[in-house]
């Protein structure tokens, strides 16, 4: 069974789908892979790194046209038109707005696996990619909003004077929010936390951070985990209720998600004008419209002296890392997605598992 692993060409996207550790042990597990010549540079792995693990070097063409391909970002007309009819694809598809992509897989009788609806248990952990590349957003996210605050994060005293620790608030205590609120710690910030759901308030505390407590009349405990989308009125008063406690940050990491949804405005232009000239808010849900309106993607701006980031690929600003939990992700998938059977490799029925079962796309989806 040959595996392919093509170059990302997504713009500013530097992960690859796999790593020359990974690739040694699927080529032990009887695997073929092609990589596409020069896929893993821009994550610092070289194609002599992978000739070393096993890997046969080819054409783009030769690793799209793989029984399975691994992919980072959704793949594109081009590159599903140079698939095999029939083939399994793994990777994030990306499935909140489709561009036709899902049709053009499904008339090649193509097989999506979804890196996004691996379900949240116990036994799928070791796959999930979203909860990995979300753990390397929020640490890198605290690093971006130190470089780019112009004072200490954490008490400073010298012969020279003082410094107290900078004020971080982190809003949505997810897999980025528990990260961000980690590594600002350790950093030294006095670190502040806010979910709309309650049960995040011990995890808040185990990582010596304060809580931010509110009411405001409803939960926002969702399925699986998530978030789910607030009322009109609990949004109104929610935002009421944070101002104060945004206005006083320096540091301001927002990572609130609604799965397919527009992000929640959580930071208000009113809130922006409040804060200390200098002060940073690093919007996580860039992507989506951001917590805060002021946001712009992808951009990095200064709004009533507040400087606004913007990025939304945190995990391609460190591509090695980011690339080696993603392909352990995949590769710990394939242990159930294919089995070995009289000598051969063959796929397993993704229907007979729910893991599978859950990251499958399907026609109707």
């Amino acid at each position: 069974m040959k595996i392919g692993i093509p170059r990302e060409t997504a713009a500013g996207e530097k992960r690859v789908a796999s790593t020359p550790d990974i690739v040694k042990k699927l080529v032990a597990r009887g695997f073929t892979v092609v990589l596409e010549r020069g896929a893993g540079e821009a994550a610092h792995f070289t194609d002599d790194d992978y000739s070393s693990a096993g890997a046969m070097l080819g054409e783009r063409g030769d690793a799209l046209a793989a029984d399975i391909v691994l992919k980072v970002r959704r793949p594109t007309a081009d590159e599903i038109a140079a698939m095999s009819n029939g083939a399994v694809v793994i990777g994030f598809i990306e499935l909140c707005e489709d561009d036709g992509t899902l049709k053009s897989m499904f008339d090649k009788q193509i097989r999506p696996l979804a890196l996004e609806r691996i379900p949240r248990i116990s036994r799928a952990q070791s796959m999930d990619a979203l909860s990995s590349q979300s753990n390397i957003a929020g640490y890198r996210a605290v690093i971006e909003a130190a470089n780019r605050f112009g004072r200490f994060i954490p008490l400073m005293m010298t012969s020279a004077g003082s410094a107290k620790p900078a004020r971080v608030v982190v809003l949505g205590v997810g897999v980025a929010g528990l990260q961000a609120i980690a590594t600002a710690r350790r950093l030294g910030g006095d670190v502040h936390a806010y979910d709309i759901r309650p049960e995040t308030r011990e995890q808040i505390l185990s990582l010596g951070a304060k809580p931010i407590d509110l009411d405001i009349g409803e939960s926002g405990s969702g399925e699986g985990g998530y978030a789910k989308e607030l009322s009109e009125e609990a949004k109104a008063k929610q935002q009421q209720l944070l101002a104060d406690e945004l206005s006083k940050a320096h540091i301001l990491i927002t990572t609130a998600l609604i799965p397919c949804r527009p992000a929640p405005v959580l930071v208000t232009e009113d809130v922006v004008k409040r804060m200390r000239e200098g002060s940073v808010i690093v919007d996580l849900a860039a992507e989506t419209g951001g917590n805060c309106p002021l946001t712009e993607k992808d951009q990095v701006v200064n709004k009533h002296g507040v400087i606004l980031v913007g990025h939304t690929n945190y995990p391609s600003m460190m591509p090695s890392d980011a690339s080696a939990f993603y392909a352990k992700n995949i590769a710990n998938l394939l242990e159930i997605a294919v089995r070995e059977e009289e000598g051969s490799l063959v796929l397993n029925d993704f229907d007979e598992d729910e893991i599978t079962r859950a990251a499958l796309v399907r026609p109707e989806a």
